[in-house]
């Protein structure tokens, strides 16, 4: 199970000594209601002021040397390598073999995905809504990784399936995706109908089925859900206005 240390939640992971991993939680910092407390984010209309105070607060707690690279994130399937030249990169997700150079995503019930080899050499994360996994942003993330690489993920808290109701369109997008019998039959099972054209969506499930299908045997978190759990993490479904959690993984050089 994965722990809450201060303002942070640490994955449970097996992840290579040399590879820190940690998601914000909201409880303590500068930003005022709606975005109380510890929104990290600078475009969902929060104070700037307060957003920057936050950002060095978590600079100064983590003990980063170098800023994280945040990105515009889109719901696409881009992912570049960092550090990067431009200032706000338009991306969802984000690798690097440089030590100390975190990689971010910023989210409110999309599901962040940690990645990393077992040589820990590289790191990834992945802003991985419906439309971000539909679109194989995790293949995208993984084709970064050399070739025979042993990667593990972990996936960070999303709105779950208890909570997300979609449309019949999104069930389609996802089966039309699939490979494998077995990838198909795991895509069925993580949609519930609820009504006629409805479905409930399981985003762990779903990002599993991918990650299996990719090869990647060792995934680990699932266990949190941003809209029911107000107390730690944001939701748009849930609040509308309302800030970003940050998951972040580097390489340390402990």
């Amino acid at each position: 199970m994965s722990k809450a240390a201060f303002d942070y939640l640490i994955p449970d992971w097996p992840a290579p000594a040399n590879v820190s991993a940690v998601i914000t939680l909201r409880a303590r910092g500068a930003s005022l209601s709606p975005y109380d407390h510890f929104n990290l984010a600078t475009h969902v209309g929060d104070n700037p002021a307060q957003v920057a105070t936050n950002r060095s607060l978590l600079r100064e707690q983590l003990d980063f040397t170098l800023e994280p690279v945040w990105l515009d994130q889109v719901h696409g399937t881009e992912v570049i390598y960092t550090p990067n030249n431009s200032s706000l990169p338009s991306a969802d997700g984000a690798y690097t073999d440089i030590v100390n150079q975190p990689c971010a995503v910023l989210t409110a019930d999309c599901m962040p995905v940690l990645l990393c080899n077992q040589q820990g050499t590289q790191v990834a994360a992945v802003h991985a809504g419906w439309r971000g996994l539909c679109g194989g942003i995790i293949g995208k993330a993984l084709e970064q990784f050399a070739p025979g690489d042993n990667v593990m993920a972990y996936m960070g808290p999303t709105i779950s399936a208890r909570h997300f109701e979609v449309g019949a369109e999104v069930r389609s997008a996802f089966l039309s995706k699939t490979v494998t019998n077995n990838q198909k039959d795991s895509v069925k099972k993580a949609f519930i109908e609820t009504s006629q054209g409805h479905y409930l969506a399981d985003l762990y499930a779903l990002a599993r089925a991918e990650l299996t299908q990719k090869g990647v045997a060792q995934v680990y978190g699932g266990e949190f859900c941003s809209y029911s759990q107000s107390d730690l993490f944001y939701s748009y479904r849930r609040e509308k206005v309302c800030g970003r959690n940050a998951s972040l993984i580097w390489l340390n050089s402990k």
